[in-house]
């Protein structure tokens, strides 16, 4: 990079620097602030992991992006899914959630060793950011092993330990999940990658006892870190929550104190109204997965009834053993649609609150918004540019409405994360995907 005065403000006009990156004249921008801001025809400079300026001049730049034909957008959030899941696919089917469970615990504890993790992670991240997804809300096992992973690839990857009451697919006791979770912190940090918090993931209120939901809470009070963990997917779940418990979901963890450290609940389906009013009042958010939702047949999440009561609301595709795959564009059509119809209204909820929330609202739920989620000066360039050059993509008259509506995740040229290409006309620069699939082959056939 040549050496010269670098900006660090906004562009209004001629400036005089030497950058990273740059994407020329990008014909759409959207996103580009918190209001959802639409700009056309902008050249975005990108250093040292960040947006420096957007406007209409060109500086000086390593790498330089014809942005002509690009629609460029904030990367995005997948807030619900397990990556290593990706050497599950299509092993649960025709099942509801209890059938589901049932299934994959068993193939989990065949498949799922330190190597499958690592290989099976790979494999998703490869997948999400090939797909447009930059960061992932990652429930799993072996969680540095899948982290480093993830890092491999390229993603930003927020993981955690996982905890169950008992013995799990993976063997550990509570004092073991315990250890690893106080070495959380400074086991993420060695890791390296993109910024991300620690986390903690409490499998479920049914799968961990409201005593240990306490000290899962009061560990991550102490660290800082966040939680995530699965809440009201269905009917059955709920049930079988008070069976084990005495109480639904939301009260359990309520009790336990993890609602007052504002988690993110993947499901949340089956949320009556008074448990509606404490999520919102908690600031906890509904990580909503219709594809994975729809195919258990556990229900349909009224997501604009939930926005309408405060919650926040980001989305999530699960993991492939229950959605098949990692496709977030998938996600924003099914959420738009199937909102509207639970509402019975075709203007339920727009493309730009659907893209908000596969975006900016993710990156709240995970204490990141202030990272990324919008395209804006000052924040790290996590950054999809979707090739607009595609017979169902002309005409475009609105930018919201096509990335919801009518592209999908091939449209996908090129993506940053933390301002480094991690995929450019559509291949991954940091891995060699033949490899990554040969060892996904190679580990189930070996198992």
């Amino acid at each position: 990079m040549s050496e010269g005065p670098r900006s660090r403000g906004a562009n209004p006009g001629r400036i005089d620097m030497s950058v990273d990156l740059v994407i020329r004249d990008a014909r759409h921008v959207v996103m580009a602030d918190e209001s959802g801001a639409a700009l056309d025809g902008v050249t975005i400079a990108v250093d040292d992991g960040r947006i420096v300026s957007m406007g209409s001049d060109v500086p000086d730049a390593d790498t330089v992006i014809d942005g002509r034909d690009l629609l460029v957008m904030p990367g995005l959030v997948n807030l619900h899914t397990h990556l290593a899941m990706t050497l599950l696919r299509g092993i649960a089917e025709d099942v509801d959630l209890q059938g589901f469970l049932q299934r994959v615990w068993a193939e989990e504890a065949r498949v799922m060793d330190l190597r499958g993790v690592y290989v099976g992670t790979r494999l998703g991240a490869l997948e999400s950011l090939l797909g447009g997804t930059t960061t992932a809300l990652d429930m799993y096992f072996h969680p540095a092993d899948a982290h480093r992973a993830a890092v491999d690839v390229g993603l930003r990857h927020v993981t955690g330990p996982v905890f169950f009451s008992f013995p799990g697919p993976d063997g550990l006791s509570w004092d073991e999940r315990m250890d690893l979770a106080r070495a959380w912190p400074q086991t993420l940090a060695s890791l390296g990658g993109p910024h991300v918090p620690s986390a903690l993931m409490p499998h479920a209120a049914f799968t961990v006892g409201v005593d240990h939901l306490r000290e899962i809470a009061d560990l991550a009070r102490a660290q800082g870190s966040i939680i995530h963990t699965h809440a009201s997917e269905n009917d059955q779940e709920n049930a079988d929550t008070v069976k084990a418990t005495g109480m639904r979901p939301i009260p359990a963890l309520e009790s336990s104190g993890v609602l007052t450290l504002a988690p993110v609940l993947g499901h949340g389906v089956r949320l009556d109204e008074s448990e509606r009013r404490t999520v919102a009042q908690t600031d906890t958010s509904v990580a909503h997965c219709p594809g994975s939702n729809l195919k258990l047949a556990s229900g349909a999440a009224d997501i604009v009834g939930y926005r309408a009561d405060g919650i926040r609301v980001g989305l999530g595709t699960d993991g492939c053993s229950s959605s098949n795959d990692l496709d977030m564009f998938s996600v924003m059509r099914l959420a738009a649609n199937l909102a509207r119809l639970v509402r019975d209204d075709p203007a339920a909820i727009s493309a730009r609150d659907i893209v908000a929330a596969a975006t900016l609202e993710g990156a709240r739920a995970v204490r990141l918004g202030d990272r990324i989620g919008t395209v804006e000066v000052g924040k790290e360039a996590d950054l999809v540019a979707i090739d607009l050059r595609a017979p169902h993509l002309v005409p475009l008259h609105d930018p919201y409405t096509a990335i919801v509506f009518s592209a999908g995740r091939s449209d996908v040229r090129h993506v940053l994360v933390a301002g480094e290409p991690v995929v450019i006309d559509r291949q991954p620069t940091r891995v060699d995907t033949d490899q990554i699939l040969r060892d996904a082959y190679d580990v189930v056939k070996a198992s």
